[in-house]
Order: C-alpha cells, then structure tokens, then sequence
C-alpha cells in the first residue's frame, strides 16, 4: 500500500522528523498536534480553552488537507499534562464533532513538546 503525505500550511510545519499527516488508502493518520499558532510558529497564549481551540483548528487543517473533515475521525487521543482541563477539552469538542463522536483516549503526560498544556493524534477513515 502506498502513502501520501499531507502537507499544508494551515497547521504548523512538523518540528521533527515525521509528517502533518499520512494518507495510506481511505485512512488518513494525523500527528499530533500542539497549540502553535501555523502563522507565527509560537505557541498560543492565553486560557486553556484558547489552546484547545487552536489543537482542534490545526487537526481541521490537516484533515482538510488530506480531503478530510473532523466528522471522518474514528479515533482520538488526548494528551494532557494536567487532567483537570478534560472537561474543557469535552466542553470544546462539542464545537468541532457532531455525533457519533470518535473513540478517544485521554492520557495524562508529565510534560509534551514545547511546553505544551495539551496535545492531540487522530485517525480518520474518508467517506465514500
């Protein structure tokens, strides 16, 4: 099976050696993601809910660009380094899912790239 690599510049460039996404058949894998803002490559400031928001915007970007959309997700992980924001990241993802929601996994980390409060993988399976 061949895979494709998404590229765009809607979510930030990779920071390693790895791709914003892969497409490999009706599958598309998308890297995690942290809250850097694709046109100044900072992280964003501000409240958590701000930073979730912006993890959610660069996973669409990268979906979009691989033909996709956050209603193809079939799975999630969150990671966090504090597990108090999950109801936040609950509360925000009902502003970017309709039902059925993906299965997910929530996952406490003692730190992630950059400083990062929260950090997010998908996987989406595009419609026919």
């Amino acid at each position: 099976m061949s895979k494709t690599p998404i590229v765009t510049s809607a979510a930030p460039s990779a920071i390693g050696t790895y791709s914003q996404g892969i497409i490999a058949g009706d599958t598309l894998y998308l890297s995690g993601q942290i809250p850097l803002d694709p046109a100044t490559g900072h992280m964003v400031e501000g409240p958590m809910r701000a930073q979730i928001e912006r993890v959610f915007d660069n996973l669409s970007a990268v979906a979009e660009a691989g033909g996709a959309t956050l209603d193809d997700c079939v799975k999630l992980n969150v990671f966090l380094t504090d597990l108090a924001h999950f109801a936040l990241v609950n509360e925000v993802m009902a502003e970017y899912f309709t039902e059925p929601y993906p299965a997910r996994a929530a996952i406490g980390v003692a730190a992630l790239p950059r400083g990062a409060a929260v950090e997010m993988d998908a996987v989406l399976v595009k419609r026919r």
